[in-house]
């Protein structure tokens, strides 16, 4: 069965924002969108409209669209929105946790120390986010899932901030391996409570580069 043309220009464009080949407050040029993904102009309105509703595009007044640059300040209130989600996820990923997705787990922190110990820094955030997705995955929870993805989607170019300057991944990957050991001793509490200090972390991080005042 055919794909949806809409959504597939959807994800590509998500994607190359995502990866940085499209900078904050960079026009997306209708005209340019169809040469690069071989769509439509209405496929590629639609599309922008919908990344838009993502929070990801920002259209202007008789300006067209472009990538929405996400300021210091949401990137704080939205690290505070996903403490509170992602503990939630976290609670509900310890109750739910088998055996299997318990090795999926500490493959992961295995990999992440890993990385960290031959300073491999792409590797690492790859491995944060995809341990993350992994304990949402296990929470089984949609709604919070499809939420928490979006706002990944929007933090994404802070993250690579946070991770090139000092030591962030040193730092994290004890937060990263406390999460994990709480879910897979079945704990609950403690891991909701491992998710909020781990985030809370990022929100003094970022706190620190606004006061530092770095250019984001």
């Amino acid at each position: 069965m055919p794909g949806d043309p809409k959504l597939d220009v959807v994800e590509a464009v998500r994607a190359a924002i995502v990866r940085g080949e499209y900078a904050p407050n960079q026009r997306l040029i209708e005209a340019d969108l169809c040469e690069r993904f071989d769509t439509t102009r209405f496929i590629a309105r639609a599309a922008l409209q919908e990344l838009s509703s993502r929070g990801l595009v920002e259209f202007l007044p008789n300006r067209g669209a472009r990538v929405r640059n996400i300021s210091l300040d949401e990137a704080i209130e939205i690290t505070e929105i996903r403490r509170l989600l992602e503990g939630h996820a976290a609670h509900r990923a310890a109750e739910r946790v088998t055996d299997a997705q318990a090795d999926e787990l500490r493959a992961i922190i295995a990999d992440m120390e890993a990385a960290v110990d031959r300073s491999e820094l792409l590797r690492y955030i790859d491995l944060n986010t995809q341990l993350h997705a992994a304990i949402r995955d296990i929470a089984e929870h949609q709604v919070s899932a499809r939420m928490l993805n979006q706002l990944h989607d929007q933090m994404v170019r802070h993250h690579f901030i946070l991770a090139l300057g000092g030591n962030r991944p040193a730092v994290s990957l004890p937060q990263h391996e406390a999460i994990v050991m709480a879910i897979v001793a079945r704990d609950p509490q403690a891991a909701q409570q491992a998710m909020h200090e781990h985030l809370s972390s990022v929100i003094e991080a970022l706190q620190a580069l606004a006061v530092a005042g770095v250019p984001v």
